[in-house]
């Protein structure tokens, strides 16, 4: 097993690796690395992020990990039109940005048709309850608005051979771990049986 962190590098070894033909699956949970994309973080893996595992057939199960935030560097380098926006500086070297209800619906559709691509297995398991630490009631980056975005694009636009699971859980929660487990393991075997 490896585990890739999505910090831009993270993401592109992971698809390298993938590509190479190494990968027997792959459980690909904080694919964030688009939301730096697409907003200008630093953090970007590229535009094909999120892409190898279904062109080369090999079965995923993908889910929407931090999806929510947008990486840059210290507070005064983030873009001066995004200084409104909602900011939380997680340390001294690293500001997250909010993404917005409209930047979810783009990442939601991005999400939906890459796994719409796929020749393999695939299936998108949302966490009803928040996707990252900081996106849970109490935290600075709850927002119902945004993350029901993100979560109806990915429903109006996947396709029937993708597998859409809802679990009512936030993306931490250990039963939320255990769904995603139970759902890698029968896109294993239905990859095995086909």
């Amino acid at each position: 097993m490896l585990v890739f962190s999505a910090n831009g590098v993270g993401g592109r070894s992971m698809e390298q690796i993938i590509r190479s033909g190494m990968a027997v699956g792959v459980v690909d949970i904080t694919p964030t690395e688009l939301a730096d994309e697409l907003a200008g973080g630093i953090l970007s893996a590229g535009a094909n992020r999120l892409e190898e595992a279904g062109k080369c057939g090999v079965p995923q199960v993908i889910s929407v990990g931090a999806i929510d935030m947008v990486n840059f560097g210290p507070f005064e380098t983030v873009p001066e039109k995004y200084r409104e926006r909602t900011l939380y500086r997680h340390n001294s070297s690293v500001t997250l940005m909010r993404t917005t209800p409209a930047e979810n619906a783009v990442l939601g559709k991005q999400i939906a048709e890459k796994a719409n691509g796929a020749v393999g297995p695939v299936t998108i398991v949302l966490p009803l309850r928040g996707v990252s630490a900081i996106d849970y009631p109490g935290q600075p980056f709850y927002d119902r608005e945004a993350d029901d975005a993100l979560f109806n694009a990915i429903r109006q636009n996947v396709k029937p051979n993708v597998k859409l699971v809802e679990e009512d859980a936030h993306i931490n929660d250990a039963s939320f771990a255990a769904r995603l487990f139970a759902e890698f393991l029968e896109a294993l075997k239905e990859k095995k049986n086909a």
